[in-house]
């Protein structure tokens, strides 16, 4: 408010400036004096004039710039706000992978582009028995302990995500074909090597079938998730625990 006050005396010796110049250059160029009554209306309207109409305009000024401000912060809050629930909502809750849609728009987004890659569809095998045998608790551990491991692997052209129920896909951007079955490999392991106990101390042992399929450049992604799907199943008849390969036909 002092700033207010002091800027609208400032503008209102700058208007008594201003009229006093105007009188003492026209009137008596006009012919006539610039004494007495006319002389103190020079002074007096300039000052009971500008300074409260000055103070309440940059009053007003200040008002405006201070809800422009507000405005500003919310909208900026409300941005972030957005942004990150839509990131939420592009993310199983549990697992803290992708969900099935963002995942699957991720992936023929990749496609699209021109890109190459692995890509793995996982199966927690036998995961009902885990949930009938340690409850459902337990099976919620086991999921979100293998969406880190999936996360943990994740590098920035690559993407993890979950299906539903216990299926996870990954998707490794620019590896190559050759480096499949290792890749794959390390991520059955990483999963059979998960540490998840119950409340009774038992130890509950988790293991992962794989179909994994090598995607060639400018890939079809829904077909390439079928065939990875293909090779899952191979690896689920052929004993469970192990990654089946091979390349895409997308």
């Amino acid at each position: 408010m002092r700033i207010v006050l002091i800027k609208a005396v400032l503008t209102g010796f700058l208007s008594l400036a201003a009229s006093l110049a105007i009188c003492f250059s026209i009137v008596p160029a006009l012919g006539g004096q610039v004494d007495g009554l006319g002389l103190m209306m020079a002074i007096l309207c300039p000052l009971t004039i500008a300074i409260p109409v000055s103070a309440f305009h940059f009053r007003q000024s200040e008002k405006l710039r201070r809800a422009e401000a507000r405005a500003a912060d919310a909208l900026l809050r409300l941005a972030s706000a957005y942004e990150e629930l839509r990131l939420q909502s592009r993310r199983d809750g549990l697992t803290n992978v992708l969900n099935r849609q963002a995942f699957q728009e991720d992936l023929d987004g990749f496609g699209k582009s021109g890109m190459s890659g692995g890509l793995l569809f996982l199966d927690l095998d036998h995961f009902k028995s885990i949930n009938d045998r340690y409850g459902h608790a337990a099976g919620d551990e086991v999921l979100r302990c293998a969406g880190q491991v999936l996360n943990a692997h994740c590098g920035r052209d690559d993407l993890a995500g979950r299906l539903g129920g216990e299926e996870f896909v990954l998707f490794f951007g620019g590896l190559s074909a050759e480096d499949m079955p290792e890749r794959s490999e390390a991520i059955r392991l990483a999963i059979a090597h998960l540490d998840v106990r119950v409340s009774s101390g038992a130890i509950v042992r988790v293991s992962v079938s794989i179909g994994a399929v090598w995607c060639e450049a400018g890939f079809d992604a829904e077909k390439c998730l079928d065939a990875a799907d293909r090779n899952l199943y191979a690896a689920k008849a052929n004993g469970r625990n192990m990654v089946a390969f091979a390349a895409s036909d997308a």
